[in-house]
């Protein structure tokens, strides 16, 4: 797996990042964004994945596998952006992050964020 946040403007490190994905081929590449930031985390997952496939050197660009959110816990019914960032990607929300600690990293409840929109 290979986690890593890049500016997804500074062309250096999305071209690093893209060799590194491309020599490694790694399990899982994850895409690292902050929920609070709402759709903000959409623009810069859009803009990341389309850079991984504009600068890789494969004619088969490896995107993103999946999407952690970071402070998923402080955006309470707004998960719209989420929604968002599975649909444009359709890569799935693997992991939400609702603390400071790698323990605080839980697994996605589908049924949860269903009755949130449902309210």
């Amino acid at each position: 797996m290979i986690q890593f946040y890049a500016d997804q403007d500074n062309e250096p490190i999305m071209r690093a990042l893209s060799k590194l994905i491309y020599l490694n081929n790694p399990d899982l590449v994850l895409f690292v964004g902050e929920a609070l930031v709402g759709n903000d985390a959409v623009d810069q997952l859009s803009k990341f994945n389309q850079k991984l496939a504009d600068l890789s050197t494969s004619s088969n660009p490896r995107l993103i596998d999946g999407i952690l959110l970071t402070r998923f816990d402080t955006i309470d019914d707004k998960v719209g952006a989420a929604l968002s960032m599975v649909y444009i990607s359709g890569a799935p929300v693997m992991f939400v992050g609702c603390g400071q600690s790698y323990t605080d990293l839980k697994k996605l409840k589908v049924k949860s964020i269903v009755k949130t929109l449902l309210k």
